[in-house]
Parts: C-alpha cells; sequence; structure tokens
C-alpha cells in the first residue's frame, strides 16, 4: 500500500491541487486575479524547459543509436508491428469521439486557431518544416522544425565517428540536466494547475467538471474494450486459440505490476517473464520488449487523440476535418514512438500540437490534466501491450514460438 502510495504521490497530489482550485474558484472566485498568474508562471517555466528537452532527447537518441543490422528481419517486424498497433489505437479512438461526442466548453479566451487562409500550402509546409533564422529554432511555435533539427543533428554526429565524441557526451549531459529541470518544474504542477483550474472554475463554472468527466469516462471505456478486444486479436493472429489463453493467464502479473507502479519501465521484467512463459523467443522478447518499453504506446496513442479532440472542442473548431486527422494522426505516432521515453514526454506531444494547429495556451493546461488523469489505464495499455507485439512479431518475422519455460535475469 506504501508503494502504491509513493507511485501514484503525483497523481494524488496534482488532484488535490485540482480540487482545492476548483473550491477556490467556485467560493472565493475574487481570489482567481491573483492565483492565475500562478498558473501562467508554470506554463511558462515549462515551455522553457520542453523545448530544449525535445532538442538533447532527441537528437541524443539518434546519436547514441548503435548498428543494429545483424537483427535485419525482427527489427522491421518490429517497427512495422509498433506503428501499426499505435495507428490502430488512434484510429480506434477516433471512432469513439465520433460515436459519443463530447459538448464543446465555452472558450475563455478570444485567441482561435490561425487557419492562415492569406498563406499558400507552399508556405504553410515550409513554415511546418523550417525556420529562416536559427534563433526561431527553439521557440515552442515552430516544434516541427526544432525535431527535424534535432534528428538531422544526431544523425551528423553519428557520422562523425570518434572525433564528434565530444559533441555526443554534450548531448548526453544536456538531456540528462533537461531532463531533470523538467522534473523539478513538475513538482509545481499542482500548484500551477490548481490556480489554473480555480481561474476556468470563477469563469467557466461547475459545467467544467462535466466537460471533463466524459472524455476520461470514454477513454476508460474505449481503453479497456482496446485492452481486451484488439490484445486477445494480435494474441490470435500471433498464436491462435493457444496464443490467447497463454497472452491472458500470463498477463495477469504484468497488469498489476502497471496499475502499481504507473511506470512501463518497471513493468518491463514482468513482460520479459510473460514473454518467456507464453514461448516467445529470447531473439525477439529482448529487442521487442526493452525497446517497445520506450517506442511502443498504445495507451498514449489513444490519450493523445483524447488530448487533441479535447483541445479542439475548447477553441470551437471541427476536430474531424480531415486535414486535422491527419495531423492528429501524425503527432499521435509521434508522441507514442518519440517522446515515449521522456519523463512527461506526452507534454511535448502537447507543445507539438500547438505548433501544427496554431492553438491558443489556454488549451494547454486542459489537456495537461487529461493526460494525467488517464495515466494509469495509459500504463497498463502501453506496458502490457509490448508482450503482445513481441509475440506478433514472432509470428511475422518468422521466428518460431518456444516451449514455454521460466524467465531468468
Amino acid at each position: 500500500m506504501k508503494n502504491v502510495l509513493k507511485n501514484y504521490s503525483g497523481i494524488i497530489l496534482l488532484l488535490t491541487g485540482i480540487i482545492a482550485g476548483s473550491f477556490i474558484g467556485i467560493f472565493l472566485p475574487e481570489a482567481v486575479t491573483y492565483l492565475k498568474p500562478l498558473g501562467d508562471i508554470f506554463l511558462n517555466l515549462l515551455f522553457v524547459s520542453v523545448v530544449p528537452l525535445v532538442f538533447f532527447a532527441v537528437s541524443n537518441s539518434i546519436a547514441s543509436l548503435e548498428q543494429q543490422s545483424k537483427f535485419g528481419k525482427i527489427i522491421f517486424s518490429m517497427i512495422f508491428t509498433f506503428l501499426l498497433f499505435i495507428i490502430i489505437a488512434a484510429l480506434f479512438t477516433i471512432a469513439a469521439v465520433y460515436f459519443f461526442p463530447t459538448e464543446a466548453l465555452p472558450s475563455t479566451s478570444p485567441e482561435t486557431i490561425d487557419t492562415g487562409t492569406d498563406a499558400t500550402w507552399g508556405d504553410r509546409i515550409v513554415s511546418f518544416f523550417t525556420v529562416g533564422e536559427f534563433t526561431e529554432l527553439f521557440s515552442r511555435k515552430n516544434m516541427l522544425a526544432l525535431l527535424i533539427f534535432a534528428f538531422l543533428t544526431g544523425t551528423a554526429v553519428r557520422k562523425t565517428g570518434d572525433s564528434g565524441t565530444s559533441f555526443r557526451q554534450f548531448l548526453a549531459s544536456g538531456y540528462e540536466v533537461m531532463k531533470e529541470l523538467l522534473l523539478i518544474v513538475m513538482k509545481a504542477a499542482p500548484i500551477g494547475l490548481g490556480a489554473y483550474f480555480a481561474y476556468q472554475m470563477a469563469t467557466v463554472g461547475p459545467q467544467l467538471f462535466g466537460f471533463y468527466a466524459k472524455p476520461l469516462g470514454l477513454y476508460y471505456v474505449a481503453g479497456t474494450v482496446y485492452f481486451l478486444l484488439f490484445f486477445t486479436i494480435y494474441a490470435f493472429i500471433a498464436k491462435g486459440k493457444d496464443g490467447v489463453q497463454k497472452f491472458w493467464k500470463n498477463n495477469i502479473y504484468p497488469s498489476l505490476t502497471a496499475i502499481s507502479t504507473c511506470s512501463s519501465f518497471a513493468t518491463m521484467p514482468a513482460n520479459l517473464q510473460a514473454a518467456a512463459k507464453i514461448g516467445v523467443p529470447d531473439a525477439v522478447a529482448n529487442i521487442v520488449i526493452p525497446i517497445g518499453s520506450t517506442l511502443h504506446k498504445n495507451g498514449s496513442s489513444m490519450s493523445s487523440i483524447i488530448k487533441i479532440y479535447v483541445a479542439f472542442l475548447i477553441i470551437g473548431e471541427n476536430f474531424f476535418d480531415p486535414m486535422n486527422l491527419l495531423l492528429a494522426i501524425g503527432i499521435t505516432v509521434f508522441v507514442s514512438i518519440v517522446a515515449g521515453g521522456i519523463p512527461n514526454g506526452g507534454y511535448i506531444g502537447e507543445m507539438l500540437m500547438i505548433s501544427v494547429y496554431q492553438l491558443p495556451v489556454e488549451a494547454i493546461p486542459a489537456v495537461m490534466i487529461i493526460g494525467t488523469l488517464v495515466d494509469p489505464l495509459a500504463t497498463v495499455l502501453n506496458s502490457t501491450g509490448d508482450t503482445v507485439a513481441a509475440m506478433f512479431v514472432t509470428k511475422i518475422s518468422g521466428e518460431k514460438f518456444e516451449e514455454p519455460k521460466e524467465f531468468s535475469v
């Protein structure tokens, strides 16, 4: 019980802040004027922390990659499986919010999306992917350009070999420093988001709870259906009825571990043990599950769609426009894969969301709150999805399932 409280202390503190802010907004609305600056300060600190973290995290990851050509078919099958599962999860969530829509929440800001009607498609593509000045690169408005620059920087470091060792160490060190900085800033989340919620309650009113309740409920229902139905389908494709039985028999412990620790990394040993008992070959399990704990996030894929949908509701725009849906899936793939191994990596996705859709800043605290509250189920989907992914990779890569065995460290 003590460990559970420790692992969920962040969520508990955030909920406490939100509840306290809600009461202040309802019963002491005159105090909101003094609290709102606290929320603004927190958001500004978050922005300036996330932007350099994106650069260091992506460039360091690319620079640190080892040659994995010898894994050939398994690696290709793994990448295909990860992308397939993530996109299926995103499409399933889009269908869920389409058939069970949430009413829009009145915007508290006159700011709306800049649709760029005066710009040609060519100009918009150029502005999405590049900037004209280096100093513009580290603005939250140009996240996509920063990601591309970080990817190219990491690639260049790899190609320089030994002569780039010092810069590689700089990237690794910068990543650790920025990661710690973000964790420090996030300690203020209960106060910052509590202040924001007080402002929302004073301006929008108690309907705010109803607004958040439906997308949260929808996520938990859709996530549970995806967990039970789609994981069963994946296991059946991989190994037939025997695969379904063995997967669910051995997925209980990893699921409970994910719920109690709220960590994909902490669940990895339980997943490896489950894979061994299912009969997944070590050559597959020892690649897919460790990499999957960082790069394969079914739960994050679903929560990303929910957060983008909520952001569009807040600003009163049409989420189901084909271009918006296409961009949503692209952002979701990025959030689920690239940002997966970064602490609070979902916030990087939210920054990218602002940049691509040119959303008002007021949408960010709302999606941050939702992202935090869906974390328990998201962790279960993220972590236990790696085991069924390993089964799927075994099937499509042509590897053979082995006799079940005990996993040993």
